[in-house]
């Protein structure tokens, strides 16, 4: 005998069974999925599945342009600016406030060479003129000036939002 022929069966009484697919108790059951579904083509995927949505198409943002400046300067003004960026060390006047005087705020101006990140850049009658971003709610709407009298010479501004002045002029408050 072979030693495949051999069986080393507990019960040599029991009669043997062919074993077929049906018989398998403990394997899963075989799932075959219609055929409508899979494809004959092995590169194309197997099952059916709704195609992703298309992107969207962003919508560009819109530009904000503001329709009037910041501030407005006037033709004396102007032409001081200009003198002040045809001096041998051209520069920018940059408009701030400070928390100074009776009423609480005061103008500051500085000269400075190049705006800062936040500066809003006023242009007008071809001169510039920066406005600190912190600044910039209480100036907005006013009207810089440059007055020469005997006494000063200096750049004056006609603010709208001002709500309280102190009575030398140089302090104010504006409305919230």
């Amino acid at each position: 005998m072979s030693a495949l022929s051999h069986s080393h069966d507990l019960h040599p009484s029991t009669p043997k069974k062919q074993s077929t697919s049906t018989d398998l108790p403990d394997s899963p059951p075989i799932v075959v999925p219609a055929t409508n579904s899979l494809s004959s083509d092995a590169a194309s995927p197997q099952t059916v599945a709704r195609p992703p949505p298309a992107p969207k198409a962003e919508k560009p943002r819109p530009q904000l342009k503001a329709t009037k400046a910041a501030i407005t300067v006037t033709p004396e003004a102007v032409l001081r600016l200009k003198a002040l960026l045809t001096s041998p060390t051209p520069q920018l006047i940059r408009i701030g406030v400070r928390n100074k005087g009776c009423a609480g705020l005061s103008y500051h101006l500085d000269y400075v060479e190049n705006p800062g990140k936040f500066d809003e850049v006023v242009e007008q009658d071809g001169v510039k003129v920066l406005i600190d971003s912190k600044a910039l709610f209480s100036i907005i709407g006013s009207e810089m000036d440059w007055k020469e009298d005997s006494l000063s010479s200096k750049f004056v501004f006609k603010n709208p939002n001002i709500k309280d002045a102190c009575g030398c002029g140089e302090s104010f408050t504006v409305g919230s």
